[in-house]
Formats: C-alpha cells, structure tokens, sequence
C-alpha cells in the first residue's frame, strides 16, 4: 500500500502501521529530520504539504491529513493573548479536494473547534475529528492526567510515555511557542492511527 503521510510532524499517526510504503510531507527541516530518524524506511519530502497533494495524490492508495490545527482550536477564541485570526480554510480545500478528486482511501484529522463544523465530520475520537471515506472506529487509549496540558521537560517524558514512543533527545520549539510538549501534543496517538489503518486494510482486503 502506498501512502501519503501529510504535516506528518514526528509521526505520531504513523507508528504502529506495518507492511505499506509511506511518503511523509513536513514543512519544518528540524521536526522532518526527527521523523526520519524514527521511521528511516520512509521516504521524507520537507515541502509544503497542501501543495504536494494537489500535485502527487494520484501517485498513492491512501492519504493521512492533519493540517494545521491552531485557527480553529477552541483555544483560539479562548486565548489569553487577544490574537485574532481567520481559520485556515486550507482544512476544508483538502476535504473537498479529497472528496471529489481522489479514488483511494483517506482520512483528514483536526481538533474539534470552537465553531460548527462547516463539514460534518465522519466521525470523532477524543478530541479528534475524522473526515474520511472510511468508518471512523471506537479506540480505547490509555488514561491520561494533567500532565497532558503541563509545558515542562518533565510533561515531556511523560507525554512521549503515553504516546507509547521511545525518548527523543530534540527538542523543536514551534514558531512563537517555548512549549517542549507542543510537538507531541499535536500528534495523533499511535492506536488510532493503527485503528484507522486496520480500518483501510479491511476494506482493501
């Protein structure tokens, strides 16, 4: 199976998938470079991911999505430093996109926002929403406490515990952000990244 892992991040979603040839698109050179350490057998293209699946879509069987998230983040219209900005539409040109143009499989995830979806989703897991031509299934994952919200190198270790990853010795800061969970924070968790693959698999098979 061929796959198209876009703002695939440190590759959260993709950890536990097994048997399929992946093409991972990140924009951030230092976060790519932690992704192909961790996945070596991949393929890591550092471009803009919105672009390359206008370009390359046709060249896979099924694409992963999980554009950019802060725009429409709950957190966006709670924040505490008064930002205003117009969510990211790019969200929903890749769900049509998607939709209307691509005959494999995919899945596009985002957090729930603070509007009306202005698509329904297919489905939801925690605080994920799922657009995809596949069923979305029921995960079970492990419990988690406040360390999931602390910003420290101690929340860290425990983030990358509960991600069930083994520990990385970088630490990426996003742009305008000194938050050393903030890049794991962003990551789907590995069983429903698994969950959503077997999903596909069943299908196929």
């Amino acid at each position: 199976m061929r796959v198209l892992n876009l703002y695939a991040g440190v590759g959260g979603n993709r950890q536990l998938w097994r048997d399929c040839e992946v093409t991972a698109i990140e924009s951030n050179p230092a976060i790519a470079k932690i992704y192909a350490k961790r996945f070596p057998e991949d393929t890591v293209i550092v471009t803009d991911a919105h672009d390359y699946l206008l370009q390359h879509s046709d060249e896979f069987d099924f694409i992963w999505s999980s554009p950019p998230c802060p725009t429409h983040s709950r957190m966006m219209k709670a924040t505490r430093h008064r930002l205003r900005r117009y969510p990211d539409m790019r969200l929903y040109e890749e769900i049509l996109f998607l939709q209307h143009f691509f005959k494999g499989w995919w899945v596009v995830e985002n957090v729930i926002p603070y509007y009306e979806p202005l698509i329904p989703p297919t489905g939801s897991i925690e605080r994920h929403l799922f657009w995809s031509n596949l069923p979305i299934p029921s995960v079970d994952l492990p419990p988690k406490t406040d360390f999931i919200r602390t910003a420290t190198l101690e929340g860290r270790h425990k983030l990358l515990e509960w991600l069930g990853m083994e520990f990385f010795e970088e630490v990426v800061y996003l742009p305008g952000s000194h938050d050393p969970c903030r890049i794991l924070r962003n990551c789907v968790h590995p069983l429903i990244g698994k969950a959503i693959m077997d999903e596909c698999r069943g299908l196929v098979a």
